[in-house]
């Protein structure tokens, strides 16, 4: 199956960059290569693509061969930035984006079990040497935990129902498919409120995904150490698609253009610390009326911009 993916907020998230073609930039979630692929035809000197899953390494690498030697990959989690700059002898880069969205080949792609769409073995994994698949939190969490999880990644109004039948239903026999999975879902919400909101299994297949590969643990971590690894001037462009990621990339970016962190009543600074950054996107960019007809999946997109002071 051919690697695709519609990369969403293209042009908006490359223009907050301005390449220059003595610039070296990062995408962060290399997939199919549409943001680098921009980037690199802007006359970009390198760009260092990363992902976790081998199959958008080689399929990115194939579409950008074009480029030679001005492609760099890193089979890696893009929280390892520092440690991939070090590796490749890059010091700071110009600008990074990062597009936080599951790439249309992985959703498409039955067998990753990433699609309620599809029936499938239960996996999930963005990087499939990952030891903890779908299949594991769904047969081996207790029904607190995934309860947890439903709520807290998925915002799954009913999770503690859709836990208490999939509990239900692995006592009788393992639940192995994204079908078998699906099925137990919608039989769990009542049929009232399955009316409107898509998908039923939707939120649900989503906080797995985000339990499978750490997702939300790695973020904040990952955005300042970005920002850390911008030259003064640099661009960082961050694609979320759920309110949970936006949410972690907004306040990160808001801390870090901060500044002063002593409590009003003292009367001078004593911490010394200065903002980071300058928020270059007041309110999150949303995508064109166009964009939204030609890709659906881009209907929750929300990008927001930083430059490092």
């Amino acid at each position: 199956m051919e690697f695709k993916h519609y990369s969403v907020l293209l042009k908006e998230s490359v223009d907050y960059l301005n390449i220059n073609t003595d610039g070296i930039y990062a995408d962060a979630t290399l997939g199919g290569g549409g943001h680098s692929y921009e980037i690199l035809s802007r006359g970009a000197k390198k760009l260092i693509g990363i992902d976790q899953d081998k199959e958008a390494i080689a399929a990115a690498s194939k579409r950008l061969s074009c480029f030679g030697d001005r492609l760099i990959t890193a089979n890696r989690n893009f929280s390892e930035i520092k440690s991939i700059l070090a590796d490749v002898g890059v010091d700071k880069l110009d600008g990074a984006v990062m597009d936080l969205g599951v790439s249309s080949y992985q959703l498409d792609n039955a067998e990753r079990g990433f699609s309620y769409m599809h029936d499938a073995p239960l996996d999930m994994r963005m990087n499939r040497a990952n030891p903890k698949s779908a299949y594991d939190v769904v047969n081996g969490y207790t029904e607190s935990e995934l309860t947890k999880i439903f709520y807290e990644y998925g915002e799954e109004k009913w999770s503690a129902r859709i836990a208490k039948f999939i509990v239900e239903r692995r006592n009788e026999q393992e639940i192995k498919t994204t079908g078998e999975l699906s099925e137990i879902i919608k039989a769990a919400i009542p049929k009232a409120a399955r009316a409107d909101g898509g998908h039923p299994a939707k939120r649900v297949f989503q906080a797995i995904r985000i339990e499978v590969n750490g997702e939300l643990e790695i973020l904040k971590q990952a955005v300042c150490d970005f920002v850390d690894a911008l030259k003064p001037g640099g661009v960082l462009s961050i694609i979320t698609f759920h309110s949970l990621e936006d949410r972690i990339v907004k306040k990160t970016f808001q801390e870090l253009a901060k500044g002063c962190t002593c409590p009003k009543s003292f009367p001078v600074c004593v911490c010394n610390k200065t903002p980071e950054v300058k928020i270059l996107t007041s309110k999150p960019i949303l995508p064109s009326e166009r964009e939204l007809d030609e890709n659906s999946r881009s209907k929750s997109a929300k990008l927001r911009v930083v430059e490092k002071l």
